[in-house]
């Protein structure tokens, strides 16, 4: 499935999303490597997996392949990273924000990308998984690297929209648009959109 197949799956009560979607698709003010690799390390933080493949299909024609693995790879370390941190910063004994955290996270110091370009893509999906801890480590980074606010703002609109397509995807209503495949053709029975019931979360 591509970005434009993804598109017309949402249906017309989700068509802020689908114009938000097409409006980033579109944006010219990102880089090639910033844009989708922003958009496959945010697709991977929804574990939609149509969503994923949609966004994966996209990157790996405009990716160099350490590109493409660095934008997983920050999908990967956040994943990790977003659950341990949130739980320090959250946890009412403030002890725990003293204790090494004994998480390797090497990518993180060489992720083979554009330093800038993988904090970003780590600051979107702490923002998907919701780790204040997280997001304010790597806006820090951003912004002494010289990243302005607005740029980060810009560049931020990616997590809520992959959020939107993740929760959108809970819902099995009728009136959602018949699935289709990238031709225009019906999908077969048991091929579903992320508009026609497939789980927010994909276990295991």
């Amino acid at each position: 499935m591509s970005i434009e197949a993804l598109k017309d799956s949402i249906p017309d009560f989700a068509k802020d999303v689908r114009l938000n979607l097409s409006s980033m698709a579109s944006d010219e003010t990102l880089g090639s490597q910033t844009k989708y690799g922003l958009f496959l390390a945010c697709a991977i933080a929804t574990r939609n997996p149509v969503v994923i493949a949609a966004m994966e299909a996209e990157a790996a024609e405009k990716l160099a392949p350490a590109a493409l693995a660095a934008a997983k790879a920050a999908a990967s370390v956040m994943a990790m990273n977003n659950i341990y941190y949130r739980f320090v910063h959250l946890a009412s004994n403030k002890e725990y924000a003293t204790m090494p955290a004994r998480l390797r996270m090497n990518v993180i110091g060489n992720p083979g990308v554009d330093k800038a370009d993988f904090e970003l893509w780590s600051l979107a999906v702490s923002a998907i998984n919701g780790c204040g801890a997280c997001i304010d480590a790597h806006e820090k980074v951003l912004h002494e690297a010289g990243v302005p606010s607005a740029s980060i703002q810009t560049r931020s609109a990616s997590p809520p929209l992959s959020s939107r397509l993740r929760s959108r995807s809970r819902l099995a209503l009728s009136g959602c648009r018949k699935p289709r495949s990238d031709d225009g053709r019906s999908l077969p029975p048991g091929i579903r959109t992320p508009f026609a019931g497939l789980p927010a979360r994909i276990e295991g």
